[in-house]
């Protein structure tokens, strides 16, 4: 049976000449026999453990932000899965790993099978221009990168972000979904559809 596994790792985040320190959500979604990784925040080795030899069918990035990717590389050469990105954040890998070119290129309204639950990709640009979401309805929930928190929207004050795309981004795309649905966000606790409703603006 499908199931869910938060794993937290903790590094930095560096963008526009800054550094901060940041824990990180790493999301596994499978069974006991394949997974897909979302966000390789950090840790490989902790991530790699945490699949326990599961077959990896994919490394999924929300978005090409430093703390969200910089697992992603190693994690794929031992389990062998393609990373998976919205090409509209490659100038953001590329500061990361430039010589290295993500495997396959997320778009709109692709669908990750894993374990037998499909995984809707949203694009929801503002945080990032290639940031998604991943939308599980028969889990009943969506994973939001930095898209949306508990509290609101994720940050836009630094470069590549725009605050008016990401409040379109989250009123046509996750306010769409069902209230109940839970939001496993990319840093912190989760949220729902219905809590985040109200403070959109």
């Amino acid at each position: 049976m499908v199931r869910i596994e938060r794993l937290v790792t903790s590094g930095t985040f560096s963008l526009d000449g800054e550094t901060f320190d940041v824990d990180n959500n790493v999301w596994i979604v499978g069974d006991d026999e394949e997974a897909i990784v979302i966000d390789a925040a950090h840790d490989a080795e902790a991530i790699l453990v945490a699949l326990g030899g599961r077959r990896t069918l994919a490394i999924v990035c929300t978005h090409g932000h430093d703390d969200h990717i910089d697992a992603a590389p190693e994690v794929a050469l031992r389990t062998g899965a393609p990373i998976l990105l919205h090409p509209d954040d490659l100038p953001l890998w590329h500061m990361k790993h430039p010589a290295l070119e993500p495997n396959t290129h997320l778009t709109d309204a692709d669908v990750i099978r894993v374990a037998g639950a499909d995984l809707h990709v949203l694009h929801t640009p503002g945080h990032s221009p290639g940031a998604v979401c991943l939308y599980a309805p028969q889990l009943g929930v969506v994973f939001s990168g930095d898209t949306l928190f508990e509290g609101g929207p994720g940050a836009t004050g630094r470069s590549f972000s725009d605050r008016p795309t990401i409040i379109a981004s989250i009123r046509q795309r996750l306010l769409a979904l069902p209230p109940e649905t839970v939001v496993h966000t990319g840093h912190g606790p989760d949220t729902t559809i219905g809590a985040e409703a109200p403070g959109i603006e």
